[in-house]
């Protein structure tokens, strides 16, 4: 075999990471079941989605509108499992391949910079596209029916292998720079969430329709940024299209902008090879430049009370009565990457907070302007502070048995509910701050509120709300509910402890980090998703009860703060805001002693059981 082929096939091909990594996951079983977890869930909501929108005996023209619909709900369902797995499949990529020091290993084979780089990064990839692909079948039936061209299938492909491949590129770049690369799994979500977020944000504000009075709206520069944004060009292209070749002449002048403005779907696809490729490039070069370098500390570690990286010795700490909890809240994050990151979310989420409300103030924005970007914004950091409250508990105990630390722990005098107890504690004390964002938030709105926006002109209330699905209108409506800085804490804070214990609950059940990650993200995703579907469905129909249902899911309580018209108040009753807004704080109390007593249940089901399972997992990496 000619040497060039032969080295551009150790590339991918025959790359001896890629094939370990490949073969050895092919082998396990809970790659198995998480393979054929995804493809029977897409398979259910397929099957249930056809069945809805194919009642009766339908047309040929009704079978292409209800194929249609399925083809979008399955495109966008896909694209976020693609987005919520990627993370977690290349988080071993951060984790395992950093803290074992194998990168040390591998830099001492003959491969070179390019194949370790380009092993790690297509040797886990491989298991999202074959995620990713396992579906077309699926969508191939959806073509059956009509309506559902073929490009558009492989289009919202391509959408979402682009989008697996820089979180991929990201997660490597990450491993070759960050020795304690675990701690950096964690802020690896928040960063990809944020994002999601706050770019389609953007893109709502930016939008302008196509003519006055139009209901369909242009593309902006910030389409082409995020997925779900270039998914909504390709299946909504009847209320969200791109700009004419023609209209963009005297707009934009980069050739870059243009294409952005008219074709985003494939400008989408092009950015994120590009900055794929330019992080493959820099951590090529990077490989050879990875380890701990010891030497003295610098004036801000020591201001933050940190020893030099790599340092044989540290400063004294002082330990808590539980050194659990201590270790949790204190010790986990006692990195300087680690305290910026955390106090800086701080710090950033109060900011936007008092943003909001000088925006609002001054004039700049409107009331409908100012809901849209506080949903937006706290919803954000509700659903980042859930996923590192997973994250963190499902990893609490699984971490400390691959590395070892466990059978240490289980060899001192402390016990299994001082244990767990400290774990719950401790994960808690450790997120209490990023809590405060969201509260602190809601807080300085509400103060707001309650002042009458401090002489602000116009007031801060809004004329002639519309009633969500009825002819009816509200007058002067709060433009967001005060009762929200007492409700939304009250909710927050037992919600984010019970996804700490179902994190934790999988971790001591499952052998290894990754599994239990994935299967704690999965589950509570599925308990919040339904009940956030059933405060949807009953919250501006059923008088009082569905005020209360809201507060079961932080993001539907926040959407009932934002939103009373579409979210508590009835058709039956639109005047009566007062009981709506009572019904919604008494709700959060039933919430918050709900969640407080699911968290005490389980706490005493796992202490319980936790010598049995940890004796049956015993030495198991």
């Amino acid at each position: 075999m000619p040497a060039f082929l032969n080295w551009l096939l150790r590339l991918v091909l025959t790359n001896p990471i890629c094939m370990r990594l490949v073969q050895g996951g092919s082998r396990r079983r809970r790659h198995l079941l998480i393979r054929s977890s995804y493809l029977a869930v897409m398979i259910v909501i397929l099957l249930f989605a056809m069945l809805g929108n194919l009642q009766g005996a339908p047309s040929v023209r009704e079978l292409a509108v209800g194929a249609a619909k399925t083809f979008t709900l399955i495109s966008y369902l896909q694209i976020g499992l693609i987005c919520l797995l990627t993370p977690i499949f290349m988080a071993g990529a951060i984790a395992q391949e950093a803290n074992p020091r194998t990168w040390d290993i591998l830099l001492t084979t003959p491969l070179n910079n390019l194949q370790i780089v380009l092993g790690n990064l297509f040797g886990r990839l491989f298991f999202i596209l074959a995620l990713l692909f396992s579906t077309l079948p699926l969508f191939a039936v959806t073509q059956y029916f009509g309506g559902v061209p073929g490009e558009s299938i492989f289009a919202s492909y391509a959408i979402a292998g682009s989008s697996s491949l820089l979180v991929a590129a990201i997660a490597i770049t990450l491993c070759v720079n960050r020795t304690a690369g675990r701690r950096a799994v964690f802020w690896f979500y928040v960063a990809v969430v944020m994002y999601l977020f706050v770019t389609y944000a953007a893109d709502l504000q930016m939008r302008q329709p196509v003519g006055p009075g139009a209901q369909v709206n242009h593309t902006t520069l910030i389409t082409p940024l995020n997925p779900f944004l270039a998914l909504e060009v390709l299946l909504r292209s009847n209320t969200y299209q791109p700009l004419d070749p023609q209209e963009v002449t005297g707009i934009a002048t980069l050739w870059i902008m243009r294409m952005a403005l008219t074709r985003p779907i494939a400008t989408f696809c092009w950015v994120c090879l590009g900055i794929s490729g330019v992080l493959i490039g820099y951590s090529t070069i990077r490989a050879r430049a990875i380890g701990a370098k010891a030497g003295a500390a610098g004036w801000h570690r020591r201001m933050l009370g940190l020893g030099a990286p790599g340092a044989v010795e540290r400063p004294a700490r002082t330990v808590s009565l539980n050194p659990i909890a201590w270790r949790e809240s204190v010790a986990r994050g006692r990195t300087l990457t680690a305290i910026l990151a955390r106090w800086g979310f701080v710090a950033l989420g109060i900011a936007v907070g008092i943003a909001l409300v000088g925006l609002y103030h001054t004039g700049t924005w409107t009331g409908p302007e100012l809901q849209l970007a506080a949903v937006t914004v706290i919803a954000a950091e509700i659903v980042v502070i859930a996923l590192v409250a997973l994250n963190m508990s499902a990893s609490a105990v699984s971490r400390e048995r691959e590395d070892g630390t466990l059978d240490l722990i289980l060899s001192t005098p402390i016990q299994p509910g001082p244990y767990l107890a400290g774990k719950l504690r401790g994960l808690i004390q450790f997120l209490l701050p990023l809590m405060l964002v969201p509260v602190a938030t809601m807080l300085i709105l509400a103060v707001y509120v309650m002042a009458d926006g401090f002489g602000r002109s116009g007031g801060v209330r809004l004329k002639d709300v519309p009633l969500a699905g009825t002819v009816d209108r509200i007058d002067l409506l709060p433009v967001i509910l005060p009762e929200g800085a007492i409700a939304l804490p009250l909710v927050l804070i037992p919600f984010t402890a019970f996804c700490v214990m179902i994190g934790l609950h999988w971790s001591i059940k499952t052998k290894g980090t990754i599994g239990s990650v994935v299967a704690a993200v999965l589950v509570a995703g599925g308990v919040t998703g339904v009940l956030g579907l059933c405060g949807l469905a009953s919250g501006s129909k059923i008088p009082i009860v569905g005020a209360m249902i809201n507060t079961l899911n932080p993001l539907n309580l926040l959407w009932a703060i934002v939103y009373p018209a579409k979210a508590i108040l009835t058709s039956s009753k639109p005047d009566d805001i007062m009981a709506a807004r009572i019904s919604m704080v008494v709700g959060a109390l039933f919430a918050a002693g709900g969640y407080a007593t699911l968290v005490y249940l389980m706490l005493t089901t796992m202490r319980r059981s936790f010598m049995m399972t940890v004796r049956r997992l015993a030495g198991a990496a």
